[in-house]
């Protein structure tokens, strides 16, 4: 199974720094950049999308719930017609960025609770994707792997857009296929062995078990590094060479 890696990234705001872009993006193969909403801004965008391209990173939009103080992990409560909206709004201004630069937006993976209200509200899902429809069909949408997939993919065919499958190898799954809440102790996975391992057992077997060891079969064409975390860059240089080997 070939894997990429993709990280999100330029949620830097103003004097204020969020993670390890230069140093992180050397060793990933897709950058999904904030659009200003829950994070980033004109300026951060810019560089962001400069520092992609001089690493010869694929370039997908992130856009966010408006909620710079939550950082846009909450849901909001948005018309299919407002979702549409912002994600054509954010990927638009993205993709102006890119165009200056001599590249172009090639996926939209939405942040934070807007990801989660995809993967849990068909029409939200439906929002997202006629937004992406209407600016440009060869974009892709990147969502989360789960036993629906097929299902997805039927719906996303409708409007002529391809999925990416993503993998959180560092998040607890539960056994419907879920990210176990942030909310919860135990979400996120601190052990970098037994991280490692998944990787393994996603490229040998295609499987992850989930939080009480039900085994789930996961398509992933990516997979999921978080750029902000203790020791984040040394952990992604791991991940390089493991999905690498």
């Amino acid at each position: 199974m070939s894997i990429k890696l993709n990280c999100d990234m330029g949620e830097s705001f103003g004097i204020w720094k969020m993670g390890l872009d230069e140093e992180i993006m050397p060793y990933i193969d897709m950058a999904n950049l904030a659009c200003g909403f829950h994070a980033g801004d004109a300026l951060i965008m810019n560089k962001s999308v400069l520092l992609a391209k001089k690493n010869n990173v694929t370039i997908g939009a992130h856009p966010g719930y408006q909620d710079l103080v939550g950082f846009g992990r909450r849901s909001m409560s948005c018309s299919n017609e407002e979702i549409s909206a912002i994600v054509l709004y954010q990927t638009g201004a993205l993709n102006a960025f890119c165009k200056a630069h001599g590249t172009s937006v090639s996926y939209v993976k939405p942040h934070g609770g807007l990801y989660h209200d995809m993967m849990n509200n068909e029409n939200v899902f439906k929002a997202i994707l006629s937004a992406i429809s209407s600016y440009d069909k060869n974009i892709k949408l990147m969502i989360l792997s789960s036993p629906k997939n097929e299902e997805y993919a039927l719906i996303a065919k409708a409007y002529n857009i391809s999925l990416l499958y993503e993998v959180f190898a560092d998040r607890n799954y539960n056994d419907d296929g879920s990210l176990v809440s942030r909310s919860q102790s135990n979400a996120v996975i601190d052990d970098e062995q037994l991280v490692i391992k998944r990787i393994k057992d996603l490229k040998e077997k295609g499987t992850l078990n989930s939080i009480s060891g039900k085994e789930l079969s996961l398509a992933t064409d990516v997979l999921c590094v978080h750029g902000d975390t203790k020791n984040a860059l040394e952990f992604i240089k791991i991940l390089r060479k493991e999905i690498t080997e």
